[in-house]
């Protein structure tokens, strides 16, 4: 496919922690990945909420988001996502109005349904949670009221505002691997963001249906998508094929309920492999963009094609730190993004 329209970059951070490594150092990597990629021209950083994981770092975004906009100073800033199902919906407005206030007109406030861990750890987040459609529905529209500062009669949101009381709003997201949350995303006019990195089917059918039926907003005249995926940029090519190899392996591994952290590329060639886990093993693959710059350069712009979306969420993960430091920089360089300097934010009252 020539001749593909441009398309912008952004970044969905997991603090994975690899093995032999701990969370604090995962978390000094995303405030060095945040800089990073807000110096090289990322449209925006979104972090992941994950619970009673050890791989992965990232269990309140809204905790680092308000490190992250004093490490940065012009990349969005934002959750990859909130599960709102654990939380009140006032709380989370009143967390991302609080960011907004901080860091005005740089805060997107993504929103996901699933659980972000087992349903143990789920229940003990919030033992009311039952995971149904129509709870989710009912707290996003109280969550939309709250970041509105609507006045709806014979309701909470006559007398309970969202504080700190400010004039914007966080940009709402909603995510999702299966496509539900695009209709609650069309119904509410927010913008929707897929989780190929997690479902590589039925991905642009689900965008499609979105901007179907979307409704406007206040907020959002027109739909606006992207799409997320795993992505692991290298000088070679036998090198990105290493890293891609290693990254499929952990993920066949967490769903054989092998929870070891992601660990170098020998433990690939050391797992031993049954003809079925091999099949599934290719499956993995299909979540994971990989290879030199000029090679993923044109599998994403025909992924965002097929996708008919202009903005790409790269999820890189990777053994080896300075391996995923270099995937942003080459992927920044094959789409010539519009670098800066480094500067840091500035609070000002």
């Amino acid at each position: 496919m020539e001749n593909l329209p441009p398309i912008r970059l952004s970044v969905l951070d997991q603090s994975p922690v690899p093995l032999g490594r701990t969370p604090h150092e995962a978390l000094q990597h995303t405030l060095e990945l945040a800089r990073l990629t807000d110096r090289l021209g990322y449209l925006r950083f979104w972090v992941s909420e994950h619970h009673n994981a050890r791989s992965l770092a990232g269990s309140a975004p809204e905790v680092l988001l308000a490190r992250l906009g004093a490490e940065t100073s012009r990349i969005r800033i934002g959750s990859g996502g909130v599960m709102l199902p654990h939380y009140s919906a006032l709380k989370v407005a009143e967390n991302f109005r609080l960011l907004e206030a901080l860091y005005p007109g740089r805060v997107d406030l993504g929103i996901g349904r699933a659980p972000g861990t087992d349903r143990i750890t789920a229940h003990a987040l919030n033992p009311h949670n039952t995971f149904s459609d129509e709870d989710f529905g009912e707290q996003l529209m109280s969550l939309r009221a709250y970041l509105r500062d609507e006045e709806v009669p014979d309701t909470i949101h006559e007398k309970v505002k969202a504080a700190p009381f400010i004039s914007t709003v966080p940009e709402l997201w909603l995510l999702s691997s299966s496509g539900q949350s695009g209709l609650f995303a069309a119904h509410v006019g927010a913008a929707f963001s897929f989780a190929h990195f997690i479902n590589p089917v039925g991905g642009p059918k689900m965008v499609q249906l979105y901007r179907e039926r979307f409704q406007p907003s206040p907020e959002l005249a027109q739909p606006l998508a992207n799409v997320a995926v795993f992505v692991l940029c290298a000088d070679t090519e036998a090198k990105a094929q290493e890293l891609a190899d290693t990254l499929a392996l952990q993920m066949l591994k967490l769903e054989l309920g092998d929870r070891t952290p992601v660990g170098p590329y020998s433990s690939v060639q050391e797992y031993p492999l049954a003809p079925e886990q091999r099949h599934r093993l290719a499956h993995h693959h299909r979540r994971i963009v990989s290879g030199t710059p000029e090679q993923v350069k044109q599998e994403l712009l025909e992924l965002a094609a097929h996708y008919q979306v202009d903005e790409v969420v790269a999820v890189t993960i990777a053994y080896d730190y300075q391996d995923r430091l270099r995937s942003y920089e080459l992927l920044a360089e094959a789409f010539a993004l519009e670098a800066t300097p480094a500067t840091n934010s500035v609070l000002t009252a």
